[in-house]
């Protein structure tokens, strides 16, 4: 019983680590399946009222492993510790079957009194490096949670938490076999692509009757305007890599004037010294070339700096701060 046990845990790396590569390498080199045996011992010891020596114990594996694990803690079958430096699992937590565990997770409890103030970790579930999860909450079976995320609200199952505070980024995806995604989704840029979404529309519809209020123009201003609106779609391709979304969309392309061959662009940066002002400002120069037959691009980097003087006038004081 006990050497199957064993076996188990050594299978249970062998799944979810592809650095195994020998069963002697899991044995003598896998501190995290270490501080799982060592909790085994503190563990019995501590449900048999040793309660001094399960803590000895415990202590033991944590100098040797870095990995804390409270005797009182309960852990499911096939429990995988992954570079578990930091983990801290505190004494009222329960982990579930199957999961998986990377360096520097807390289960950490949010209470003084002596009661369940530790998370329920359901099977499956994957809590990446970093990860803090506080109180006596539950983690669905086979939710993801990201790595770094702070995690104080129970997770549905099959659901990705990420950020900080954890909040739901994708719920359950229904496949169990995908331990780990490549890209976690942010739900924050998420919400913030919708509403530049929603301000582009915006914009678009107050351009449309703009132009409807002057009447007839002549077909020269006509002209200009279908430029400046090609230009405008132009635009769109020049992505900013600090937020993966184009200028357009973010509001950076505050004005388009076109007369005859030349074409002036007022883009708003935070500065003129902004880090991307030379490469944005190339990026457009090379898309409005040649659309309606323009010769010249003039780029205008408009300065909205930070007002701290008036800032600190408005707080007091630079200890306020």
């Amino acid at each position: 019983m006990v050497f199957d046990r064993l076996r188990e845990d050594i299978r249970a790396i062998f799944l979810k680590d592809p650095a195994a590569r020998s069963t002697i390498e899991v044995i003598f080199c896998y501190p995290g399946l270490h501080a799982i045996w060592f909790h085994r011992r503190a563990h019995w010891l501590w449900t048999h009222n040793l309660k001094f020596c399960a803590r000895f114990v415990s202590h033991i594996s944590r100098f040797l492993t870095g990995i804390e694990i409270h005797p009182g803690a309960q852990l499911g079958r096939r429990v995988v510790i992954d570079h578990g430096m930091g983990v801290v699992i505190g004494e009222t937590a329960e982990v579930g079957e199957d999961v998986l565990i990377y360096m520097g997770v807390v289960l950490g409890g949010t209470a003084l009194e002596n009661v369940k103030r530790h998370p329920t970790i359901e099977e499956g579930v994957i809590l990446g490096s970093g990860a803090t999860v506080l109180g006596p909450i539950r983690i669905g079976k086979g939710a993801k949670v990201g790595a770094g995320s702070v995690v104080v609200r129970s997770v549905p199952p099959g659901a990705t938490v990420v950020g900080v505070p954890g909040r739901i980024a994708a719920p359950e995806d229904g496949s169990q076999e995908d331990l780990v995604e490549e890209v976690m989704p942010d739900p924050m840029l998420r919400v913030m692509s919708r509403l530049l979404d929603r301000q582009n529309h915006l914009e678009e519809q107050l351009r449309t009757i703009e132009q409807a209020r002057n009447g007839p123009i002549s077909s020269a201003v006509q002209q200009e305007l279908v430029c400046e609106n090609q230009i405008r779609e132009a635009l769109r391709d020049v992505i900013d890599p600090e937020v993966g979304i184009d200028i357009v969309d973010l509001g950076l392309i505050k004005e388009i004037r076109v007369k005859g061959t030349s074409a002036e662009i007022d883009m708003v940066l935070t500065c003129k010294a902004c880090p991307l002002s030379d490469h944005l400002s190339g990026q457009v120069q090379r898309k409005v070339l040649g659309i309606c037959n323009i010769e010249h691009v003039t780029v205008n980097v408009l300065d909205e700096q930070w007002n701290w003087d008036r800032f600190v006038k408005q707080r007091g004081s630079l200890r306020q701060i």
